[in-house]
């Protein structure tokens, strides 16, 4: 029997060696079909959101977004990382948009109400929190019982109430406050916490700083998330450009309504918006209060 037909050397072939062929981005797993890159060339060069779509009736799955949808969309196709998403495509589509903004509004929105399999970021919150301080000690306040666009002296926004003392514990071991008088531990009257003892904190709780010293780092820290109220009386339209293409995005209380091509249109989106939107804040807050954009007045049909 010939050397190389041997049935223990053909057993012997190592497992690793066969699987690392077949991995994600090696080898044949990372071809895709043609079409694709023919779909891809076949795009836009301007901004927009984009959709890979697997089988016709199920969700997209996955939703982008970019300034410019036919390099964007075809450095996916670059990607050995994403062979499993291009080997489950079948389509690829698009929705033009005027600008960056409402591109990122507009895949924020998507997202959110289809729920792309592929796509990590930019899901619903349920939980959405922040903090405010109550007689110089963080709580935690949800969204869904404040309303985040109007109330003042609110700090960061936080997935969830463990995300948010997360934030607190961090802080304090970086700037060693007292999880006593951060409200993240319970301390007997007369006693000092145990990261005292270790030099984790300054040792406000045994009287080796100021309380009013300890405050004034919590509060320099928070600064840095304090949340803007919403500026307006009621709905703007922040108005964008591309070309001919114009959209005046409809937004109020950083919550975005919906996009349309003339004023008329704008003032039809009235819909109230469900929750305070954090995805909308994030993506607005600098263009609305930094006067990067055109703005436009709406009146508020509520009123």
């Amino acid at each position: 029997m010939p050397r190389d037909a041997s049935p223990a050397r053909k057993r012997a072939v190592p497992r690793r060696a066969i699987s690392k062929r077949r991995g994600p981005g090696r080898g044949r797993s990372y071809e895709y079909p043609d079409l694709l890159r023919a779909m891809a060339d076949a795009l836009p060069a301007g901004p927009g959101v984009y959709f890979f779509h697997g089988e016709e009736a199920a969700p997209p799955l996955y939703i982008g977004k970019s300034v410019n949808v036919r390099a964007r969309v075809l450095s996916h196709l670059r990607n050995r990382a994403e062979a499993r998403l291009l080997r489950q495509t079948r389509r690829i589509s698009h929705i033009a948009t005027a600008g960056e903004i409402g591109a990122l509004l507009l895949e924020a929105r998507l997202i959110k109400q289809q729920q792309p399999l592929m796509n990590q970021k930019l899901r619903r919150t349920w939980q959405l929190c922040s903090l405010r301080l109550h007689n110089g000690v963080p709580q935690v306040v949800y969204s869904k019982d404040v309303d985040f666009a109007a109330q003042a002296d609110l700090f960061g926004l936080f997935t969830s109430r463990h995300a948010a003392l997360q934030w607190l514990r961090d802080l304090a071991d970086a700037q060693r406050l007292c999880f006593g008088a951060l409200g993240l531990e319970r301390l007997p009257r007369g006693r000092t916490c145990f990261r005292a003892m270790v030099g984790h904190c300054a040792g406000v709780c045994r009287g080796d700083e100021s309380r009013a010293d300890h405050d004034r780092r919590l509060r320099e820290r928070l600064e840095g998330l304090r949340l803007a109220c919403w500026p307006y009386p009621g709905r703007i339209g922040l108005v964008e450009r591309c070309g001919e293409q114009c959209q005046i995005h409809v937004v109020r209380n950083w919550c975005y309504l919906g996009s349309a091509a003339d004023v008329a249109g704008a003032l039809r989106l009235d819909t109230l918006a469900e929750g305070f939107d954090a995805d909308g804040y994030r993506i607005l807050c600098e263009p609305v209060l930094g006067g990067r954009v055109e703005i436009i007045a709406l009146p508020d049909g509520r009123d």
